[in-house]
């Protein structure tokens, strides 16, 4: 991709689709922490029955190793000079079990539907258009291999606040998806909402 310029800095951005032999980068990316709270973007993936609390950690970071093997985990990994700075997951919106079993966040048309439930950024690369690269690049990818149902659940802050945490905002916020063209399609008020997109 051709250079991206941002107030203060210009960043070269690197998008490529995830495959096994890439799972060093994306090891990395994440770290020890598994890219936050032991997570290792198992948290969507979650069967019924499961708690997240027993998974995390190891165990998830095992799991998501052979669903990348398998070729089973679909996403982008953003890159800065050869280095890995972000990460978007997606797929169709029943390799997500979770999302069905949040009351909020369910749908009548799953089947048709594809999820991009979950962003990690670097903590030195948040703010710079990373996440927004990574978004426009899965929406193009989809289109590509005919998705035309896109859906993001994007938080939304309480009431008098504007600011989330940064372990609070893995899965976007509201303005971020609305710049790219989401609409909301089940407001709340507040947490997660859902989003969606005909691409």
């Amino acid at each position: 991709m051709k250079p991206i310029t941002f107030p203060g800095m210009s960043l070269d951005i690197d998008v490529q689709e995830l495959t096994p032999d890439q799972w060093p980068a994306l090891e990395k990316l994440f770290g020890k922490n598994g890219a936050c709270s032991g997570c290792w973007c198992m948290f969507w993936r979650l069967e019924a029955g499961e708690r997240f609390q027993d998974v995390k950690g190891a165990s998830a970071k095992q799991r998501l190793k052979g669903l990348v093997e398998q070729g089973r985990a679909q996403g982008l990994l953003a890159y800065v000079e050869g280095e890995p700075v972000g990460w978007l997951t997606f797929g169709p919106r029943r390799s997500f079990p979770r999302l069905d079993r949040a009351p909020s966040l369910r749908c009548d048309d799953a089947d048709d539907v594809w999820s991009l439930p979950c962003f990690f950024i670097h903590k030195d690369f948040r703010g710079q258009g990373v996440a927004t690269v990574l978004l426009k690049s899965a929406m193009k990818l989809l289109r590509q291999r005919g998705a035309r149902t896109l859906e993001g659940y994007p938080m939304k802050p309480p009431e008098g606040t504007t600011r989330l945490s940064n372990a609070s905002a893995y899965t976007g916020t509201v303005p971020f998806f609305e710049k790219q063209g989401f609409k909301l399609v089940a407001e709340r008020p507040q947490g997660k909402q859902r989003v969606r997109k005909r691409n």
